[in-house]
């Protein structure tokens, strides 16, 4: 099953070759990307599990040479060394020398446990259980978010680095939109102009198709009103690209790939020494929120979180702010 190219336009497409892995290598695959369609996934998310059942498969072909039927744990266990290597091969052949960070092992292997669930659940032999594919333990490290005044800075970088107008008002409006909401990455390049109301809220439907508001600053409303009075097309899409093949065609978006290429070299220029990402001004919003004496129960609601477990994982309070909850509430001090 390969999803339709206009689903994934963007600036720089984010989307790569199809695997040469056998297509019938994992049975009634493109019945169960059919089935997470219907079951209303966005086309990412669809995209994302067919990439990596599709390393999978190539895994079973290409380095273990053996077919799905005969899948056990200790084929489980070589995939999830094969993922951890340096010197393993992408599905379409080339070398790679990047370690998969374990969060992406694990998304790889929720992928095939859905997949075996799905194959179980239309009453599909399986060669072993979801629950035999277990994900790898993340390690705790020290979660690091940049301080306030440098989000800020990178927030306003565009107008300081982006020579060409529409690009520079385009370009700071994204990133105030993503400080401002918490929203994910591929949420924001997802929204339609319609989406936001005169008010600055934007209703959205995140992951796990579920739905929530999402509330503009002030700030942020003026940036994006600037911006999109400078537009002259009919693209329901509320940020679009300027340049690359996808540039003026109807259905065109930002890609993923560009806006965090663009954050990087952003960061670099301003001699930002904390890795920030898109994702990272999600981080920020909740820390800071948090910080201000936000309930977190309401910061769940903003995030999209089905549990709290997951949003007091999120939000992670600066050094700064540690330090002072010492100082201020410490008895012997």
């Amino acid at each position: 099953m390969t999803l339709k190219k206009d689903l994934l336009a963007s600036d720089d497409s984010n989307s790569y070759p199809r695997s040469k892995a056998r297509v019938n290598t994992l049975p009634h695959l493109d019945d169960f990307l059919l089935h997470l369609q219907t079951s209303n996934f966005s086309p990412e998310t669809v995209y994302n599990y067919e990439r990596d059942l599709r390393l999978f498969s190539f895994f079973l072909d290409e380095d273990m040479g053996i077919s799905f039927s005969q899948t056990n744990k200790v084929v489980i266990d070589r995939f999830k060394a094969y993922l951890s290597s340096e010197d393993r091969k992408t599905p379409q052949g080339y070398d790679t020398q990047k370690r998969l960070s374990v969060s992406s092992m694990n998304r790889m292997l929720s992928a095939l446990r859905r997949y075996l669930k799905y194959l179980i659940d239309y009453d599909y032999d399986v060669p072993i259980p979801p629950e035999a594919v277990r994900l790898s333990k993340m390690p705790k490290n020290h979660a690091r978010v940049a301080e306030f005044e440098e989000l800020v800075r990178l927030i306003e970088s565009p107008a300081k680095f982006e020579k060409i107008k529409e690009i520079r008002v385009r370009n700071r409006a994204m990133l105030e939109t993503l400080f401002a909401t918490g929203m994910r990455i591929a949420e924001l390049i997802s929204l339609n102009r319609d989406q936001i109301d005169k008010t600055g809220r934007i209703f959205i439907r995140g992951k796990g198709n579920k739905e929530r508001f999402a509330y503009l600053t002030d700030r942020a409303k003026k940036h994006i009103d600037e911006y999109l009075s400078m537009r002259t097309d009919e693209s329901p899409a509320l940020f679009i690209p300027y340049s690359g093949r996808n540039a003026g065609k109807e259905k065109a978006r930002i890609s993923t790939n560009y806006l965090q290429m663009k954050i990087k070299k952003y960061r670099e220029m301003l001699g930002i020494s904390v890795p920030t990402s898109a994702h990272s001004l999600r981080h920020g919003f909740a820390t800071y929120l948090a910080e201000q004496g936000a309930n977190p129960a309401a910061i769940q609601v903003l995030l999209g979180h089905q549990s709290l477990h997951t949003t007091t994982r999120y939000v992670h309070a600066s050094d700064k702010y540690a330090e002072s909850t010492h100082r201020k509430f410490h008895p012997l001090m």
